[in-house]
């Protein structure tokens, strides 16, 4: 669990309405800025591109910045190889006292943010003045950046302007160009009698010893051009071999980040340019820093090494449900969001990402827009389990996932107690809507299901098989069909039966571990998937037939990455893999196959809207399927919801563990819902039913929400 202090930072992100509007303005704008950006180009292609330059130039990082330093030198420019940031803030503090450096102005730099340069700077008595808009804003209001390519975007112009009048002791109006003017008169003195300017840089180029700066305002050639020295900090990731590389990342960069097309300024800086000196024309001094500060070991990390291919857009922020809730400040160190926590891993300490890589709730929009094809939350997850190696769980997880998750006996034992003990919260109702004393959060934001008296497992024994069946399948039920949502579970059998299916239920099944994987207990994980394994080929079956996709994800993908290397587990785990299908996916494919005698019908037309969950759509690649399957029912009157494959906050545990963020981003979800106008809201996942259906009751709402399966058996009748 994140700790107190971390908990308190959660709360007042969430009790600030300013937050709350600054960032859901943008990123509703920005989904549709990205989009127009990217009309006639093939994304896929495009990131196909810049993962594969990226990652060659982290497998050449050493070779790179060699060769760089070769051809910076040879044009005039003076390169300093630092390992760590301590070396770069020494080089530029040295240099600044051996030229009598009194005024520093910078261009923005996450680089400098990393290693704090302007405290380390202003500790030596020099005065630094962030000249990037956005850097300026922060820096007056004292704060860090909360996005790494707009820095103030979680203040709305009123505070802004707030900001500004305390700064030029007048009061201003919240008039953006009129704020933007009074930002150029106090800068432009800045500008004109900077000592030094530092830089970052978005790209290097080696073949050519040159930096490229991409920004939307005239600071950054301001920064780099007018005073008399020039350092450019530059992480060794953005090294890149050729000037035809700069175009292919600036095809995606900009679009990404801002959905522009491209910056308003491309700055390409080979060696230095002369300078006005007082009343001469002289010689500009620069100086490029390559820093290291743990890439090179970051490369050398089999699993890491991927995230080097990060070209800094922040689209992964831009998207983020988490995100667009507590902003960067929370959900950051210096870097922000679920890339951000991986980069401060690294970049930073360990200990910097425990608390904001838990924040992550494993949606994998992130994934889906990263132009530098970075799997986000499979880092994040690994993160999450090496941070569980070196710490530790606290004591009711560890005995959660020890001592009761990886008992199946046990773990039914104890979910057969409750469904008794449930009874005063139930009420004789199939919900739970009230909880006691610190379990109350769970309960206020939805409804819980109340656990089934008598569950699958001890149901489906009685169900009467086929007297001919054309195929078997082998029903890996998961934890909620089969103690929540039996019922549910009994539909997916009479589908199944209505095709021409006999289904078989195999009873050593367990949690399929995803709890496990996604705490970072890697080993109650990989006993799990063992269980299973074992439980699901020990019945003949042709195929094994999920209606939960995080358990169709874990039973097709993550048993073989958890059993990976032993010899006896790894086979049968493939073997397994290869026999699962998706409940909506595989009812489809028998219908094409012609098995079926259609998709039946509805007592009277209802308007029905479909939730795509995040492991269905984004990890399992299905969301044409269910859609098919309900358009094919007479009095299904299908009517797509804006923003369907949006995550709806359930993710898992995530929303026990964070239910105050778990809660605003249903909230989110059920007014999308509503607005589409539909009377029913169907999903293919539990978790999401739980969450949906919770959320729908709670707020005493009409709309009912069903799993696909419960709307194809309801339409082939009694």
């Amino acid at each position: 669990m994140a700790n107190q202090e971390f908990r308190q930072q959660i709360a007042k992100a969430l009790h600030n309405p300013n937050l709350e509007a600054a960032l859901g303005s943008f990123a509703d704008s920005y989904t549709l800025a990205r989009a127009k950006a990217y009309e006639g180009i093939d994304f896929e292609a495009l990131r196909d591109e810049v993962a594969r330059i990226k990652a060659y130039a982290a497998d050449h990082m050493e070779e790179l910045a060699d060769r760089f330093t070769r051809e910076a030198e040879k044009r005039g420019a003076h390169v300093f190889r630092a390992a760590s940031g301590e070396e770069v803030k020494a080089y530029t503090s040295d240099l600044a006292r051996k030229h009598g450096v009194k005024l520093v102005v910078k261009s923005k730099s996450m680089a400098t943010e990393e290693i704090h340069l302007n405290r380390h700077l202003e500790e030596q008595g020099l005065t630094v003045k962030e000249t990037d808009l956005g850097e300026w804003i922060i820096q007056l209001a004292g704060q860090r950046p909360s996005h790494m390519v707009m820095p103030a975007i979680h203040l709305k112009k009123e505070e802004v302007a707030e900001i500004f009048s305390k700064e030029v002791k007048e009061r201003l109006e919240s008039d953006i160009p009129r704020l933007v003017k009074v930002a150029r008169r106090e800068l432009r003195e800045a500008f004109l009698s900077g000592d030094m300017g530092i830089s970052g840089a978005n790209m290097a180029v080696t073949e050519t010893g040159s930096i490229v700066l991409c920004t939307n305002e005239g600071n950054g050639r301001l920064v780099t051009t007018l005073p008399p020295i020039h350092i450019a900090v530059v992480g060794l990731e953005k090294l890149v071999p050729s000037l035809s590389d700069v175009a292919t990342i600036l095809k995606a960069l900009p679009r990404s980040a801002t959905g522009q097309q491209i910056t308003s300024y491309v700055s390409l800086i080979t060696g230095p340019v002369p300078t006005a000196r007082e009343d001469s024309i002289g010689p500009k001094e620069l100086h490029i820093i390559l820093m290291d500060n743990n890439r090179i070991a970051m490369r050398d990390d089999p699993k890491f090494k991927e995230a080097l291919q990060c070209i800094r857009c922040a689209s992964c922020l831009n998207v983020c449900p988490v995100y667009r809730v507590v902003g960067g400040h929370v959900f950051g160190h210096v870097y922000a969001g679920g890339i951000g926590a991986i980069l401060t891993a690294w970049f930073n300490e360990m200990r910097n990402s425990a608390d904001i890589q838990g924040l992550c709730i494993q949606c994998g929009r992130c994934k889906e827009v990263c132009p530098g094809k970075i799997d986000i939350p499979g880092l994040i997850l690994e993160l999450r389990t090496r941070l569980t190696k070196e710490k530790g769980l606290p004591l009711t997880q560890r005995l959660i996932f020890e001592s009761v998750l990886a008992n199946r006996r046990r773990f039914h034992t104890l979910l057969r107690a409750a469904a008794k003990a449930q009874r005063p919260f139930t009420k004789g109702t199939p919900m739970i809507r009230h909880l006691p004393l610190f379990f109350a959060g769970l309960a206020e934001f939805r409804s819980l299901p109340a656990i089934a008296e008598v569950p699958l497992r001890d149901r489906i024994t009685k169900t009467p098989g086929l007297a001919q069946p054309q195929q078997k399948a082998a029903f890996f039920a998961g934890c909620l069909i089969d103690f929540a949502y039996p019922e549910l579970g009994e539909d997916v059998v009479k589908v199944l039966n209505h095709e021409g299916v006999e289904v078989v239920f195999p009873e050593g099944q367990t949690c399929c571990g995803a709890p496990a994987k996604y705490s970072g207990v890697e080993d109650v994980a990989r006993k799990l998937a063992r269980e299973n394994v074992a439980a699901m080929l020990s019945v003949e079956a042709d195929v094994v037939v999920s209606a939960c996709p995080t358990c169709t994800h874990a039973l097709r993908h993550d048993f073989v990455q958890l059993l990976s290397g032993d010899p006896e587990w790894e086979p049968k785990a493939r073997e397994l893999a290869m026999k699962v299908r998706d409940f909506s996916q595989y009812v489809l494919e028998l219908r094409r196959k012609g098995g079926a005698t259609g998709g039946g019908s509805l007592p009277e037309t209802v308007r029905v809207t479909y939730h795509d969950s995040c492991h269905l759509k984004r990890t399992l690649g299905i969301f044409r399927e269910p859609r098919e399957l309900l358009a094919g029912i007479y009095g299904v009157q299908l009517t797509e919801m804006a923003d369907s494959d949006h995550c709806c906050g359930m993710g898992g545990s995530y929303s026990v563990k964070f239910p105050e963020l778990s809660a605003p981003i249903l909230e989110r979800k059920l007014q999308k819902i509503h607005e589409s106008g539909a009377q029913v809201v169907a999903m293919d996942c539990p978790g999401c039913l739980l969450q949906i259906g919770g959320g729908l009751d709670k707020a005493g709402s009409l709309v009912k929400a069903r799993h696909t399966a419960q709307i194809l058996a309801e339409a082939l009748g009694e």
